[in-house]
């Protein structure tokens, strides 16, 4: 990420290749973080580590929200669930919580395509645990969301609802246990342990026998177990 004092760091990065010797520009002089730590202590999941006896920024990558969401093809560790919060695809806290992106310096873009969308919430949450290939495909049709592709996105979604923890979400989440997905139904499993209640109970309870994925099983079971939150 870079970051550009007296402007922020909401930039798209590029490359153009050239035949022809160029200038450099000079390095920044001087470290322009000070003593901030914000984007340390804003991450949820504590993926940022500070910097180096370099002065490097240091990552764990693998509890980056934003790599869980899009990159991160398996199950999302358990650990990391209830950190995630209602984030569905990737994450900017680190960036959202950056002085340097204060309205005192940033000018925000008149451009629509790159303006921020609302949250995805509650019933909006529900409606995209519903949907089909050809519905997932249609909607995001030339949209980078499809980088997740359709496993990946309601297993991001049946995690977010979890957190919600509303009652509202069990229908959904019990009918995402039969999904073609294991990936999709063992996150369905762990939403429905955390909303907890009757219905989620007697949902996990019937797919328990059916269920022939053997992670998707442990996931039932550990749900099964878990305290009831309802």
């Amino acid at each position: 990420m870079l970051i550009q004092p007296q402007a922020g760091s909401y930039f798209f990065l590029g490359c153009i290749i050239v035949d022809v010797e160029l200038g450099y520009d000079e390095p920044f002089a001087r470290h322009h973080c000070g003593t901030c730590d914000s984007c340390l202590t804003g991450c949820p999941t504590g993926a940022l580590l500070g910097l180096n006896e370099a002065g490097a920024p240091l990552m764990d990558a693998r509890r980056c929200i934003s790599y869980l969401t899009i990159e991160l093809k398996g199950p999302i560790p358990r650990e990391l669930r209830p950190l995630i919060g209602n984030r569905v695809y990737g994450c900017d806290i680190c960036q959202e919580v950056c002085p340097h992106n204060s309205p005192k310096f940033i000018q925000i873009t008149s451009e629509q395509a790159f303006l921020a969308r609302q949250g995805v919430h509650g019933e909006e949450l529900i409606k995209l645990m519903g949907l089909s290939q050809d519905e997932f495909s249609q909607l995001f049709r030339r949209s980078p969301v499809k980088r997740a592709k359709r496993r990946g996105l309601l297993r991001n979604v049946a995690v977010a609802l979890g957190n919600w923890g509303s009652p509202a979400a069990v229908p959904a989440l019990s009918a995402a246990l039969a999904d073609s997905e294991p990936l999709i139904r063992g996150h369905a499993a762990w939403a429905l342990g955390r909303i907890g209640g009757r219905a989620a109970r007697e949902a996990l309870l019937s797919s328990a026998p059916v269920e022939q994925e053997a992670w998707v099983q442990e996931e039932i079971g550990l749900a099964l177990s878990a305290p009831d939150t309802a």
